[in-house]
């Protein structure tokens, strides 16, 4: 019965979101007109080489109404946004409903059936589609907004990623990519999954040993701070791999759709690091182990 519900609440946002959308061009329809306005007084005022006060005083106008505009428009989309938050958190929802249940669709086959290099093309979805933290005019990025960790009293759900810190076959510890089972309140401990085992093992680990991964890239051009910044210290998943290493930060992304690129500790070449590699906002987290010398 949860998974039909959740269906028929995913097929009511969506028939929001599209009523959403349309009402997104409606409004810049209506507001194309003021900016054509706008643009043609320009033109005169450089016709006549001067501002007299009725230009100004039209413009001061026109440009109130491309303001308020622009503010419509705005909230409109802010919504869209928030109403396809709510949607890909009922499809995970939903997905892990499927997983607990043993069903499974034809487009997400049981894990133990995923071939490694269909897994590494989610992993890179998963990063493509983490949405961009847009707050408003003076609003600071929240916890797990790029670089800023979460709260001290954080307690991932079901189903979130994170990097967890587990024992090796040969007995060393690494960092993995991990998915959340559940938390116990009474132990402090969660139960994760292993990304690449084919759900065949779970590894039941403390706080301590788990770092929630970003749930929003942070902006480069609006929220710089966010980010982690050059020869800082990192955890990064490491291309094609499911597993993180340690990483200094060769150069933050520049824009909203840009990777990080870091150099990875590698003792097989003469500096100690490899070559820049792109990793994804989605796959790098702080690194609290001090740095080799």
């Amino acid at each position: 019965m949860a998974l039909v519900s959740a269906d028929s609440r995913i097929a009511e946002l969506l028939s929001e979101l599209h009523q959403l959308i349309k009402q997104t061009q409606e409004e810049r329809s209506r507001s194309e007109h003021n900016l054509v306005n706008i643009q043609k007084t320009h033109e005169r005022m450089q016709t006549e080489n001067k501002i007299s006060p009725y230009f100004r005083t039209k413009l001061r106008g026109l440009y109130t109404t491309a303001k308020a505009d622009a503010e419509a428009e705005c909230n409109i989309l802010r919504k869209a946004l928030d109403k396809i938050a709510e949607i890909k958190s009922l499809l995970e929802e939903r997905r892990i409903a499927a997983k607990i249940a043993g069903l499974y669709n034809d487009s997400e086959p049981p894990r133990k059936t995923m071939r490694r290099g269909v897994l590494m093309t989610l992993l890179q979805q998963s990063a493509m589609t983490l949405p961009l933290w847009i707050g408003k005019p003076g609003d600071k990025p929240p916890p797990l907004c790029g670089a800023i960790p979460a709260s001290g009293d954080y307690v991932a759900k079901p189903g979130d990623k994170v990097a967890a810190r587990v024992k090796a076959m040969d007995g060393d510890e690494q960092w993995i990519l991990a998915e959340v089972v559940s938390y116990s309140h009474a132990t402090n401990k969660y139960e994760v999954d292993d990304i690449d085992e084919e759900g065949k093992e779970r590894h039941t680990l403390s706080r301590r040993r788990i770092i929630p991964l970003p749930q929003w890239k942070a902006n480069p051009e609006t929220d710089p701070e966010a980010l982690f910044q050059k020869e800082q210290l990192v955890l990064a998943l490491y291309p094609q791999t499911t597993c993180f290493y340690r990483a200094l930060i060769h150069t933050p992304p520049q824009r909203p759709q840009d990777d990080y690129s870091v150099l990875f500790e590698d003792t097989s070449y003469a500096d100690g690091y490899s070559p820049p590699l792109n990793v994804a906002q989605r796959y790098v987290v702080a690194c609290k182990e001090p740095k080799k010398k």
